[in-house]
């Protein structure tokens, strides 16, 4: 399950054609704003923001070596509350560069726009277009612009599944699936070729809910009525800026040569620009232009990975929980996997550390392995029986995220982090017509009473069924007893059996504690604990360069192995690169990630019978 996206590369051609024509106008503004000198008081000085793309939730692999130039999440949220705090700026201007944000961040980078409004600071944003995301964001601030001759589409949510069992079985594959949870629904997209009915249930209830939230934040923050708020959107499906006005979505259209004069009649005053806000400091330290100090440096050089004054540890859960070592995204990019052993061993850092007071687990996991996840859950709470952990829940903590997360003493998502998939799947690909139309002949051999029951010809008999059904019965039951002993008064027969929700609606149900982000969650700890001045240290810690150098290669050479490499690793190698990129031009860009995601998934059943996973569903907004 993925939260709402921005469909930057499908949605119209009107907004790719308006787009290009801006793109000049859009080139200038950088230019305009970073040469103007911050003036004195008769000014009024304004502080920019520019937000592109999707931001990291932790820093990169060599951000402490050579410095970085796109701010994660927290970067950007925490540079919006220095703003708040600083008073020579009369306001600031977010300026949205092709943004592509997660629902969820929208969320927490609004939560810090509040805080600034509520300290004085009026707040604008800028766009050269606005899509859904873009115009939730806008409607945290007090005047919402937009470039002359911009789009503006809000056509609601749209969302697609893949359902494959007949393409399967015209390939002559059958997957063997098995699921524990009525509500569960990962198995679906491989055994059924339309949704069950409670996955329906499942699925409609929890879009039902991401629906509400987003019209919630744009009838609250645009001050519309439900029926104005339909009205606009009958509107502004596809529109220019001038309609969106008049609909009540953008408060003004202006050229951006004209941006200093219309907010300079605004305060009465000429303007001054504090230049991007959110860009970070430059860490490095290299010498270029030295070839040879510059390997010696390269050499020598090591990452900060001990606390050496007060400090809030952010141990990040980002990606399918696998069994080992973390691994980043195969040759198709895509999310990395989170490895139970590399938490682990982040965990037993922040155990030996002195310096580090408490820790926030961010999540942002559909699950995985259920070892793995278990292994994790076993972690954190080793850690809190010494120190207070809190998780802070992003886009989502579902199936082994949630495993992860009831570990946690307090649980804060965001009003559309997606929760629960209290649920386990496991099962099986069965090849034989596959092999069949090939002209693959098969001979298996196998020694001992269970030695074929993860054949590849195949699909289970019943009583092969029963006995897998058995095992994932186990691993079910542990998982609601995981999550009865962490969430105290939770009624597991309206949460469990695979069922989906919201953050705001997992308050109700005590499965979690408090809507607030990232920010919210170390802040509040930080009181808890009466740190006035601390540190944040992100983990799993940064790498020497020589081991991110190490994974860089075996991401590109694979020695053979009879155990066989991890299921990305896998994928990567059956489709190969070409054939990837041919799938992606059959299905398009944007069902293409819950295809790879579902057949990563699938393939992980090669190596672990039984996962904790959440299904892959992609959504438009």
């Amino acid at each position: 399950m993925t939260p709402p996206i921005s469909p930057n590369s499908q949605r119209s051609t009107f907004r790719r054609a308006a787009t290009g024509l801006l793109a000049v106008a859009a080139a200038a503004l950088p230019s305009l704003l970073s040469s103007r000198a911050i003036a004195g008081d008769d000014h009024a000085t304004i502080g920019l923001i520019e937000l592109s793309g999707t931001p990291g939730e932790k820093p990169g692999a060599l951000e402490w070596l050579l410095g970085s130039s796109d701010p994660t999440l927290r970067q950007i949220v925490d540079s919006i509350d220095r703003a708040a705090k600083n008073d020579t700026l009369k306001a600031l201007v977010i300026r949205l560069k092709d943004a592509e944000l997660k629902s969820t961040q929208v969320e927490e980078i609004g939560a810090a726009l509040q805080r600034a409004r509520a300290a004085g600071k009026r707040v604008h944003v800028f766009a050269e277009s606005y899509g859904a995301p873009d115009l939730l964001l806008a409607s945290y601030a007090d005047d919402v612009i937009i470039q002359n001759g911009g789009p503006v589409e809000l056509p609601g949510v749209y969302m697609e599944e893949m359902f494959l069992a007949d393409t399967l079985a015209w390939a002559g594959v059958k997957a063997d699936m098995i699921q524990v949870g009525d509500y569960k629904g990962a198995n679906e997209q491989m055994s059924r070729s339309t949704p069950s009915p409670q996955w329906e249930q499942n699925i409609s209830q929890l879009l039902d809910s991401l629906y509400a939230n987003t019209r919630d934040h744009l009838k609250r923050g645009r001050n519309l009525t439900d029926a104005q708020l339909d009205s606009a959107m009958q509107t502004a499906w596809m529109s220019d800026g001038t309609s969106a006005k008049a609909v009540g979505l953008v408060d003004a259209v202006i050229d951006l040569p004209d941006l200093d004069a219309y907010l300079g009649k605004a305060y009465s005053s000429d303007v001054s620009w504090s230049a991007n806000l959110a860009l970070p400091e430059s860490k490095s330290s290299l010498d270029v232009s030295n070839p040879f100090a510059l390997m010696q440096k390269l050499a020598s050089a090591k990452p900060k990975t001990h606390a050496t004054a007060p400090t809030i540890a952010i141990v990040h859960i980002d990606g399918t929980i696998i069994d080992g070592d973390s691994r980043s995204g195969g040759i198709m990019g895509g999310e990395g996997s989170v490895g139970s052993r590399t938490i682990r061993n982040a965990l037993e850092d922040v155990l030996e550390q002195d310096e580090i007071k408490g820790v926030v687990v961010r999540i942002d996991s559909p699950g995985g392995s259920a070892t793995a996840s278990e292994v994790i859950w076993q972690g954190i709470r080793r850690v809190a029986a010494a120190k207070p952990v809190w998780i802070s829940v992003g886009s989502m903590a579902a199936s082994g995220g949630y495993y992860c997360a009831v570990a946690g003493d307090k649980i804060y998502v965001n009003a559309s982090s997606i929760v629960g998939s209290i649920g386990v799947v496991g099962g099986r690909i069965s090849m034989g017509g596959l092999y069949d139309k090939l002209k693959v002949r098969v001979v298996g051999r196998a020694r001992g009473p269970r030695a074929g029951l993860f054949r590849s010809t195949e699909p289970w008999t019943p009583a092969e069924i029963t006995l897998v059904r058995g095992k994932m019965q186990e691993t079910y039951d542990l998982f609601t007893k995981r999550v009865g002993a962490g969430r105290k008064g939770i009624d597991l027969a309206t949460t469990a059996e695979g069922r989906l929700f919201t953050g705001d609606k997992a308050i109700a149900l005590k499965m979690a504690d408090k809507v607030g982000g990232l920010h919210d969650a170390v802040t509040d700890l930080a009181a808890q604990l009466s740190l006035a001045d601390y540190e944040i240290m992100d983990l799993p810690g940064p790498k020497p360069i020589e081991e991110v150098i190490q994974d860089a290669l075996r991401g590109m050479i694979h020695a053979p192995n009879i155990k066989g490499s991890s299921s990305q690793s896998i994928f990567d190698t059956a489709m190969g690169g070409e054939l990837a990129a041919a799938a992606q031009t059959v299905v398009g860009p944007r069902a293409w990630p819950q295809l790879r995601e579902s057949i990563t998934g699938l393939l992980q059943l090669r190596e672990h019978p039984v996962l904790l996973m959440s299904p892959k569903v992609l959504i438009f907004k």
